[in-house]
């Protein structure tokens, strides 16, 4: 299984920052017991929380690059693929209640995403991004 977030190269860093933590406390609910590794003790004793055992690739993406893959994942021919998202709609609403009530208002073609996080087999997950590079 792979792991890749793909983010719009064009956010300034504060929400490069704030997707990506966003998109990996949602990855991180759903599989922890896939991707987080156990607790480390190290040599005074000292517990260190675990992290994640597998790479994340963060690459960089247009707006519209994004939004097309996310709207491939509607499609059953990518249903062994998980994608999170965070959507420009999320950022700006404050509250919970209120995202879901805008979201639920608004059709797919109108909802562009900040960025993204695949979770899968990896050839696939591949296939969707292996044109992209890496935010820088």
């Amino acid at each position: 299984m792979k792991i890749v977030m793909v983010i719009n190269k064009e956010l300034p860093i504060g929400l490069v920052a704030n997707t990506a933590a966003v998109l990996g406390i949602s990855l991180s609910n759903m599989f922890q017991q896939d991707i987080v590794g156990c607790d480390i003790q190290d040599a005074n004793g000292n517990i260190h929380i675990g992290i994640t055992a597998q790479t994340i690739p963060v690459l960089g993406g247009s707006r519209q690059q994004i939004k097309d893959i996310r709207d491939l994942m509607f499609d059953s021919s990518h249903s062994e693929i998980t994608v999170i998202d965070f959507s420009e709609v999320a950022q700006k609403c404050l509250e919970y209640e209120d995202y879901s009530r805008t979201l639920s208002c608004l059709p797919s073609s109108d909802i562009y995403c900040l960025g993204i996080c695949l979770y899968g087999p990896k050839k696939k997950v591949n296939k969707l991004t292996g044109n992209l590079g890496l935010l820088r």
